[in-house]
């Protein structure tokens, strides 16, 4: 929108680059051009500003395919005015010369234009296509179109637009029938995915297999070589045993033989004692024999007064030792009559 201002019931309006001014005074031309900025009476005015930049038109509508299955188009249209003077012509871009508003709508009379004839075209090669064609290919087929009809319409030209470019964003079915659409594809996908889990427990399940023969693997060399462990063990502690049992045979041997040796050492030690023992006895006794023999020999040439003497010597010898005796009126008489007695049948000499 112009820039007017006011100044002593004069006007003056800068114009932007963008947009394309004419100003009629009194049915002459007096300015024309893209951003301009001049002075001017509104009561003998006529202004117009015409957009000369590029447009986007973005527009919705829905169209039919060949199977019956409504689909809803989204596209966008690129445009601009390239002959403003005949755009101001054919459509109405007058401005208020007090405010600088636009009078009418020219933007939305020149949307419904490309609108509807885009629209025209879409309808066109839809209704030929199924929805599953239009659904995976219309989109560019569309586009095609579009743009191709877009340009061959005579009616741009003559009001001064050129189209720039056509962008079709999406084509879609109704909600119910897209859900319907996408329930095959999200069962595939749900399977493929299923599949991929399958499959990844599958490969888990054999990595874990691997991993578990890998230490029952393990586990049987150890056993195997804890049981060689346990054989050498053993060999080892059999070959000690033998050796040990073979060095106490040795030490046995020499043992039993130093004592044999001993045991005849001490036996004929023992031996030539007992020989002198029993020749020590054997001339004891002979000595204690003859002693004996020649002790009766003198008795027997004693008399008996004297063997009693000596009798009562040695008895007197081996009694104990009497401190005091007590001798008795009555054995004092028995021991003399006993005396008497004897004396008197003791024959003479």
């Amino acid at each position: 929108m112009a820039d007017i201002t006011r100044r002593l019931g004069w006007r003056h309006l800068r114009g932007a680059p963008t947009a394309h001014v004419r100003h009629h005074r009194s049915g002459r031309l007096a300015h024309d051009g893209p951003g301009l900025s001049f002075w001017y009476r509104s009561l003998t005015a006529t202004l117009s500003e015409v957009p000369v930049d590029d447009r986007e038109l973005a527009m919705t509508f829905h169209a039919r395919t060949s199977d019956f299955q409504d689909v809803a188009v989204q596209a966008t249209v690129t445009y601009r005015i390239v002959d403003p003077g005949v755009a101001a012509t054919r459509l109405d871009f007058s401005i208020d010369p007090d405010t600088g508003s636009w009078r009418g709508a020219p933007l939305e009379q020149l949307g419904s234009l490309l609108t509807e004839t885009a629209q025209q075209h879409a309808l066109d090669v839809l209704a030929r296509t199924t929805l599953a064609a239009a659904l995976v290919d219309g989109v560019a087929s569309v586009r095609e179109r579009i743009a191709g009809g877009l340009g061959a319409e005579p009616r741009l030209p003559a009001t001064g637009i050129e189209v720039v470019a056509v962008r079709v964003v999406a084509l879609r079915p109704e909600p119910e029938v897209e859900r319907a659409l996408r329930t095959p594809a999200r069962e595939q996908i749900q399977q493929e995915a299923d599949k991929a889990t399958y499959e990844r427990r599958a490969v888990a399940v054999e990595r874990e297999r691997a991993i578990a023969e890998n230490e029952l693997a393990s586990q049987i060399e150890l056993a195997r070589r804890e049981e060689q462990l346990v054989d050498q063990r053993g060999t080892n502690a059999r070959r000690e045993a033998e050796e040990h049992a073979a060095a106490d045979a040795v030490r046995a041997g020499a043992e039993a033989a130093r004592t044999v040796r001993l045991a005849e050492a001490e036996g004929s030690r023992v031996v030539q004692l007992a020989k002198a023992e029993a020749t020590a006895a054997r001339e004891v006794g002979e000595a204690r024999a003859a002693a004996q023999a020649a002790w009766l020999r003198v008795h027997g040439d004693v008399d008996v007064a004297t063997l009693h003497a000596l009798t009562g010597t040695r008895l007197a010898e081996n009694l104990p030792r009497i401190d005091s005796l007590t001798v008795s009126p009555d054995v004092l008489t028995g021991l003399l009559a006993r005396l008497g007695n004897g004396a008197v049948g003791r024959p003479e000499q």
